[in-house]
């Protein structure tokens, strides 16, 4: 369709240029020549076969003798198939205007034989066809930068892709961890982490293979995290998530805010430590929704500090391609609290 559409075009810009060459002309041999006599009939005739001709040249050279040479890329070989072409079309241009006016006006049919009207309309000749080759190389051109664009474009998506699929086998690691840890333990919990798992998965495999989703749905999957995280803490770390402002027709990125509430529970959150604690707020401002976490801090290893920076240089790629100029992150690290905010500029 895109290509049918820059095709249209192109028609539509060459029709452009010859109904404005035709009437200028046309213009130019009617009321251009004061004390002569002019025959409308014959000057329309004049200009439909100079208009016809021009075009016929022109258009064999865009559509044959330029791809030939852009091909063989020999100047000699084109000029060589291409000037026979040209002279016989300049002399039957200038044929086709002497019997035109040669019979009615013998005067004008002589100034048609010298060397200066000869000279003056074949370069009008050449000079058409110079511009119309010069427009094949100009779309030629375009055509090429449309394509390095779709290209970019491609690559881009398939890199945010590449970028998303990397989250899900995280989450689900994790959320096994979870699982494993309540089986272990014989929770009678167990039966409702994998209800919840089941709708994460849900989630993750079928609803959120889009460029964007609903807030509402991304809302829904962090709660079902948060409920599975809650149910391993046995309830004993308070954990707040509010959400102020209507969701209705808010579509976001999916998997944006999930990296920074798995780091909360990760690197603040612990059974073993006192104070712990987790607070996520969603608010949205007319066309600006602004997400926060805080935690408290816990002393990390190597190891999860390693992973953190790999999901977080993630997320700012993410952020970066989908987008740009459209948002901005605040991060504050401090001895006992982490807090993050991500402001998106939703339109």
């Amino acid at each position: 369709m895109q290509n049918l559409n820059q095709r249209n075009r192109i028609f539509l810009l060459h029709l452009s240029f010859w109904a404005v060459y035709f009437s200028f002309f046309f213009y130019q041999i009617t009321y251009g020549r004061r004390g002569q006599e002019v025959v409308l009939s014959r000057a329309f005739l004049d200009a439909t076969l100079h208009v016809l001709i021009m075009a016929g040249i022109a258009y064999l050279n865009y559509f044959y003798f330029l791809p030939r040479f852009l091909k063989h890329k020999s100047t000699p070989r084109y000029l060589l198939e291409f000037l026979p072409a040209l002279v016989l079309a300049i002399l039957l241009h200038l044929y086709s205007k002497q019997l035109i006016y040669g019979g009615s006006d013998v005067a004008r049919a002589n100034f048609m034989y010298k060397n200066r009207f000869i000279v003056q309309h074949s370069l009008s000749v050449v000079f058409i066809v110079v511009f119309i080759g010069m427009l094949r190389f100009a779309e030629d051109w375009f055509q090429l930068e449309a394509r390095k664009k779709e290209i970019e474009n491609e690559k881009l998506t398939a890199e945010l892709r590449f970028l998303k699929a990397q989250i899900n086998p995280h989450f689900l690691f994790n959320t096994l961890n979870n699982l494993y840890y309540l089986a272990f333990t014989q929770s009678p919990k167990t039966t409702e982490v994998i209800d919840k798992l089941s709708q994460m998965m849900r989630y993750m495999i079928y609803e959120s293979n889009h460029p964007k989703v609903p807030l509402s749905k991304e809302i829904e999957y962090m709660g079902n995290y948060i409920s599975l995280e809650e149910l391993r803490l046995d309830d004993k770390v308070p954990i707040t998530f509010a959400v102020t402002g209507s969701t209705q027709g808010v579509q976001i990125e999916p998997f944006l805010f999930i990296t920074f509430l798995e780091n909360a529970f990760k690197h603040g959150v612990s059974t073993n430590a006192e104070g712990s604690w987790v607070k996520v707020e969603i608010t949205l401002l007319e066309n600006r929704c602004v997400y926060s976490v805080v935690n408290s801090r816990l002393p990390a290893t190597e190891k999860e500090d390693e992973k953190s920076g790999i999901g977080l240089s993630n997320l700012r790629r993410r952020l970066e391609l989908s987008y740009p100029d459209r948002h901005q992150l605040q991060i504050r690290d401090e001895p006992d609290a982490y807090a993050v905010q991500l402001t998106l500029q939703l339109t």
